[in-house]
């Protein structure tokens, strides 16, 4: 507002205020006092008014039956009911939370306690995305470790970066040196993220297998602070039954989940060496983050469209068509690609109705040997099919161009931050190697 007046325009210690419209002056009245100068007695049912937990006092008109005598109703705030909206409504009561979570009842609403791998307001969305050890959308800088083995006179290096869940190959998990006496490996997953479980396996070295029968897991927000993971309402660490073999995987799920950017493996018994490939399972914070049915054909065939297909060698049963775009997609032809390459170039997603999305993973292709790839590219979306908003940058308010992918198969996930609303969403690619070539999943959730 403008400035307080000097002169007593005001009565009954009402606030006088210059500045705020064509008035010279207006007054703030105090609670009971009305009128241009608040020197009006306000009356009626609702001056001081008779509804609790913000209701909304309404006078109803003077009646003349003789049995009603309120001459004010109360509008009630969601959660709460009673003539005067006194009674707090108990949410739990109609069971509001899904898949076995513990409702707590609050002022005009609920909590959901929700069991790991459930998340969500009602405990209705899964967090178990597997986060990228296997598929790659961890990258090798994100794993660390406190030692590495080397074999065969130092030949062989088995590194954190090979701890990936069912890798392959004869040098194919981490070891921890032998003189190691506590060994650990890290993931940082660069950003707060939600866990609810971890899935772990051995290896086979030199023809016998070595895998950790039991471990802990520590996490941390900054990399420097560690939290041992314990047993719930217990003060002493959880110790998790790992592998009996070299090749078959055991899960394990976090009970609470664990909110962290730092994941520490801690090897507590190991069978002759401690080798480990992993996986970790979880989800964004704010558990959007399901994958949207590329991949699971959740979304048909009809729902992808693109701007052209490319035929190799002209031939049309080698048409890289939009609906082979989904992610890990085998076979000859087994991506979208474009007649031509360059920028005018799109592929399409119809979701049939309005969804959060939250991300995107890309994944490139090969044909016939030649490894192909877009390495940069840009999202737009819209909610008719016809009026497109591109996804920009916070600072400046250009398209933001997002970072692909850098070979043919490993998955390179993007965050939309803050995640958007849509029905369509189109990837327009900016830059790429060979060809345009793609193979996607959308992440996000319903709500």
């Amino acid at each position: 507002p403008g400035d307080y007046c000097h002169e007593e325009h005001c009565h009954n210690g009402g606030t006088c205020v210059t500045g705020v419209g064509d008035d010279p002056f207006i007054c703030i009245c105090a609670d009971g006092f009305g009128g241009d100068t608040c020197n009006l007695t306000q009356t009626g049912p609702c001056v001081s008014n008779p509804c609790k937990n913000d209701g909304l006092c309404e006078v109803t008109s003077p009646t003349r039956r003789g049995d009603v005598f309120n001459e004010y109703t109360c509008k009630c705030q969601t959660g709460f009911e009673g003539v005067h909206c006194q009674i707090n409504v108990n949410e739990c009561a109609a069971q509001p939370c899904n898949n076995g979570g513990t409702c707590r009842d609050l002022d005009g609403d609920y909590t959901c306690q929700c069991p790991s791998p459930y998340v969500g307001k009602q405990c209705q969305l899964r967090c178990t995305s597997l986060l990228g050890m296997e598929g790659g959308a961890i990258a090798e800088s994100q794993i660390s470790a406190s030692s590495t083995h080397y074999g065969i006179l130092g030949l062989q290096r088995w590194g954190p970066d090979l701890a990936r869940l069912n890798n392959q190959g004869i040098v194919n998990a981490w070891t921890s040196a032998s003189h190691d006496k506590n060994p650990w490996i890290e993931i940082n997953l660069q950003k707060k993220m939600r866990l609810t479980g971890i899935i772990t396996q051995g290896a086979s070295r030199l023809g016998t297998a070595e895998y950790i029968k039991a471990f802990k897991v520590a996490s941390s927000l900054d990399g420097t602070t560690y939290a041992t993971h314990k047993v719930q309402g217990q003060r002493k660490d959880k110790v998790f039954v790992g592998n009996t073999d070299n090749d078959s995987t055991k899960t394990n799920l976090f009970e609470p989940s664990i909110v962290a950017q730092y994941v520490r493996i801690i090897p507590v018994v190991c069978r002759r060496a401690c080798t480990l490939r992993m996986e970790l399972v979880g989800c964004e914070l704010n558990g959007c983050s399901e994958p949207l049915g590329m991949k699971s054909r959740l979304i048909s065939d009809r729902h992808l469209s693109a701007s052209s297909s490319f035929r190799t060698w002209g031939i049309d049963s080698f048409t890289w068509h939009p609906h082979f775009a989904r992610l890990d997609k085998h076979g000859k032809t087994n991506a979208w690609s474009p007649a031509h390459n360059n920028r005018s170039e799109w592929i399409q997603v119809d979701l049939e109705k309005t969804k959060r999305i939250s991300g995107i993973v890309t994944q490139g292709a090969k044909d016939f040997g030649v490894v192909q790839f877009v390495s940069l590219f840009k999202v737009a979306y819209s909610n008719d099919g016809e009026s497109w908003n591109t996804v920009k940058e916070e600072n400046d308010g250009s398209d933001k161009l997002f970072q692909g992918n850098m070979d043919n198969n490993s998955h390179k996930k993007n965050l939309f931050e803050p995640p958007f609303y849509a029905r369509y969403v189109r990837v327009v690619p900016w830059e790429w190697h060979e060809r345009i070539t793609l193979r996607m999943e959308l992440l996000g959730c319903d709500d």
